[in-house]
């Protein structure tokens, strides 16, 4: 055990790294760093999060209450739900829409940005069914 945690303390600092028994040299890597904000990695983030797809998804055809949001997104938590509406909101993807009923009630819909994303989240779900086909 002290050998191998010597010979990786050993190959972090040489710049070698072990393949089977023998040390092979790192090669650098070739493509350019990605900026620091990286517009990727925040879309990335953005549609990773928890039933955020699924919302962007149901809310394709147009306004929804939370009620109905609920029940498309079967096992959703309200808590959970208001999170991830609050969160779309606040990144422009979704518009809140207050209506006077009585009771109040509150409309969801994709903003032009969300609409965007919806188009995106399309693309990667066609390619999703064509890998599924090929297996």
């Amino acid at each position: 055990m002290r050998q191998a945690l010597k010979r990786s303390r050993l190959a972090v600092e040489s710049g070698y790294h072990p393949v089977s028994s023998v040390m092979v040299k790192r090669r650098k890597s070739k493509v350019e760093l990605p900026p620091v904000e990286c517009p990727l990695r925040q879309c990335m983030n953005l549609i990773s999060g928890a039933w955020t797809a699924d919302l962007i998804w149901y809310l394709r055809a147009g306004e929804r209450c939370f009620t109905e949001l609920q029940f498309d997104l079967k096992g959703i938590s309200a808590k959970v739900l208001t999170a991830r509406l609050r969160f779309l909101e606040r990144e422009h993807v979704i518009a809140r829409i207050p209506k006077q009923t009585s009771p109040p009630t509150v409309f969801y819909a994709l903003t032009p940005l969300g609409l965007e994303l919806l188009e995106a989240l399309t693309r990667v779900m066609e390619v999703g069914q064509r890998l599924k086909l090929s297996k």
